[in-house]
């Protein structure tokens, strides 16, 4: 919520070189209203999010070094809801799906709920505010869609694996969130991985990186078994 393409502490600043240097390819985007879109966060709700995740793999696709048959989407916090969202929406698109500390309820995102949303509904927008960036104002369109959509249902409904991946020490997004997922997930070779000593941002603000790099590695590893022909025949 309210990230850039980098991510926190520039985490997939660091997360892309690495996956590349293994083989995968990646695109990072920025949120609807962060970094460098000009576009207004109020216009920002899971619709939207879906919208732009396929317009960044249709765009993957169309590069030569990519293989366009094969495209994975991963998130972290909210992002990692979108990237359900986006797997539930598109699986003709999306062949594999990681989280990093996926959300399944964004209610607390935004204090009293209730409350917020009356204030989007009359206003226009609720005014979200951070210690850490400027802040951000939601629109009632996405109180609604939090409202309605029951998560653990789309993913249920997702035809491709999902690594679910979340700090053990986090206390933002639980642990419980990625065992749920994988709970509900379909695809029998979805998997589980609990980051010890780990907190919601795989603690990339503390200079260690230990956290991050083990789960960056654990995302490649899942993407190059699930996406990379060869790496799955080989697997299998």
């Amino acid at each position: 919520t309210g990230s850039n393409r980098d991510e926190a502490g520039m985490g997939y600043a660091m997360a892309a070189p690495r996956m590349a240097a293994d083989g995968i390819a990646t695109l990072r985007i920025d949120f609807m209203g962060n970094g460098d879109s000009t576009a207004s966060y109020t216009d920002y709700n899971y619709t939207s999010a879906i919208i732009d995740a396929k317009a960044a793999a249709d765009y993957l696709a169309g590069l030569e070094a990519v293989d366009a048959d094969n495209l994975g989407v991963m998130g972290w916090s909210q992002g990692g809801t979108d990237a359900l969202l986006a797997a539930e929406a598109h699986p003709d698109t999306f062949k594999a799906v990681v989280t990093w500390a996926g959300a399944l309820d964004l209610t607390s995102v935004a204090g009293d709920f209730e409350a917020a949303q009356a204030e989007a509904e009359a206003d226009g927008s609720y005014t979200m505010t951070f210690d850490w960036r400027e802040p951000l104002d939601l629109g009632a369109r996405w109180f609604q869609e939090v409202a309605d959509t029951d998560m653990l249902e789309i993913v249920a409904n997702i035809e491709a694996p999902i690594l679910a991946i979340n700090g053990a020490t986090d206390t933002t997004v639980t642990p419980d969130n990625a065992e749920k997922i994988v709970e509900a997930a379909a695809n029998d070779a979805s998997e589980l991985l609990l980051v010890e000593n780990c907190d919601h941002t795989f603690n990339v603000f503390s200079g260690d990186f230990t956290a991050l790099y083990e789960t960056v590695d654990a995302t490649t590893a899942f993407f190059q078994a699930q996406l990379i022909p060869a790496a799955a025949e080989a697997a299998a």
